[in-house]
């Protein structure tokens, strides 16, 4: 967890809207990453580069690397399996961090 990026949000938008946007963000990851389970090869790179910018902006930084790691390894190999449980665990562990904060 990048706690300097949640701290310049918190800045940015406020204690209260903070709150509302993180869970917009996971709102919308968990959609993406149920999405992923089932996604057609050609749409996979365009999600996790989603998930992979998302993540960047809100301060879940393993997230985002394991993102970017899963990007490059299609771009290298366009038959690879993403290593989808890898990011969804990854994310509920950020996720866990922030519980009780807000």
């Amino acid at each position: 967890m990048n706690w300097d990026r949640i701290s310049e949000l918190r800045e940015e938008v406020g204690e209260d809207d903070l709150a509302e946007v993180i869970a917009l963000f996971c709102e919308e990851v968990e959609e993406v990453l149920a999405i992923l389970a089932n996604a057609s090869v050609a749409d996979i790179p365009g999600h996790l580069h989603f998930l992979k910018g998302s993540a960047l902006n809100i301060g879940f930084d393993s997230v985002s690397t394991l993102c970017l790691r899963e990007e490059t390894k299609l771009k290298e190999d366009p038959d690879a399996k993403p290593d989808i449980a890898c990011i969804q665990k990854y994310y509920a562990t950020s996720k866990s961090e922030l519980e009780g904060l807000f």
